[in-house]
């Protein structure tokens, strides 16, 4: 009787445990019960998705394009790195804040100095997605559908299908505050450097603004070799540096873009004609040798459209007509 007392014992306690378990009352309560079931759920998924594939590989290719696309959505960040003319630094970096809202997930990271400097570091390998060259010659001696006059090595790194002309600027004489060597024009200009003992700054001659300066003086008959020994021309690397030496009174006078003169604070005496030196067109193009060719040809765009265009128009550039 004991014995079948204790039997009966034995086994009420047994299934009492089992009870308890099956309602969570073990180790973890209500809470390890969810997380049993949770896992069981994903596990139930992984599993289904993984069936699904074997079966089905394309759900597995449906399943990545979905998640590429889910990142791009989100955006990836990509660095541009623009080699511009020194005379747009001001403008340009002014426009890269109002990219910045049109696109967030692009930095620019820009290069300014003289085109000239800016096609050899090209040439020799430097990252560059979009150029900017303030002279035709500079872009076209990376241009191989250019001239094989001017593209003498046959170089080939600009997308000819990008290539544009930006915009157009002007070229100026301007003189230091009080004007003390009384120049007023580029005819008195001419007068004075055959004659008086004056300073002009000028562009080196693989400066765009050097060029057009040249043509100047060929214009008036000057001859600049002449003149530099006399003593009476001292040049500049970019446009930058004359500017400098214009504004720190070191010159009587020099020859500056337009916008380089609004951005000194200079008030131009007198501008030159496209009969003294041709027109100042500032061509632009993605190269080929760009890492972001499709980043590089949506900020070029932009550059052609009104928000950016009323960025250059107020320092003195104006569309090409």
């Amino acid at each position: 009787m004991k014995k079948r007392a204790a039997a009966v014992l034995a086994m009420a306690l047994a299934a009492g445990s089992l009870s308890l378990a099956a309602c969570g009352g073990g180790n973890g309560g209500p809470e390890a019960e969810k997380t049993a079931a949770a896992e069981s759920r994903e596990a139930g998924k992984s599993s289904a998705a993984a069936e699904s594939q074997k079966t089905d590989p394309s759900a597995g290719e449906a399943a990545d394009a979905q998640e590429e696309t889910n990142q791009a959505a989100e955006g990836e960040e990509t660095e541009l790195i623009v080699f511009a003319a020194a005379s747009m630094t001001e403008t340009l970096n002014e426009i890269a804040g109002l990219y910045k809202e049109v696109a967030p997930n692009v930095t620019l990271t820009f290069n300014f100095d003289s085109s000239g400097t800016l096609k050899t570091q090209i040439e020799e390998g430097a990252d560059c997605d979009l150029f900017i060259s303030a002279g035709q010659k500079q872009m076209d001696q990376l241009d191989i559908q250019a001239d094989a006059g001017v593209n003498t090595d046959g170089l080939d790194f600009v997308d000819g299908t990008t290539r544009l002309d930006l915009l157009e600027n002007r070229v100026t004489l301007c003189v230091p505050e009080g004007n003390p060597a009384g120049i007023e024009s580029f005819d008195g200009l001419a007068q004075a450097l055959t004659g008086e003992d004056i300073l002009m700054a000028m562009g080196n001659s693989d400066v765009p603004v050097g060029q057009y300066t040249q043509n100047i003086l060929a214009y008036y008959g000057l001859g600049e070799e002449e003149l530099a020994k006399a003593g009476k021309i001292t040049y500049g690397t970019n446009v930058k540096e004359v500017t400098t030496q214009i504004t720190e009174a070191s010159v009587d006078c020099g020859v500056v873009y337009c916008t380089d003169a609004f951005s000194a604070g200079l008030s131009p005496v007198d501008y030159a004609t496209a009969e003294m030196c041709g027109q100042v067109i500032y061509p632009a193009a993605v190269l080929k040798v760009s890492s972001h060719p499709e980043e590089a040809k949506a900020f070029l765009d932009y550059l052609s459209q009104e928000e950016a265009m009323a960025v250059f128009e107020n320092v003195g550039f104006s569309p090409v007509e």
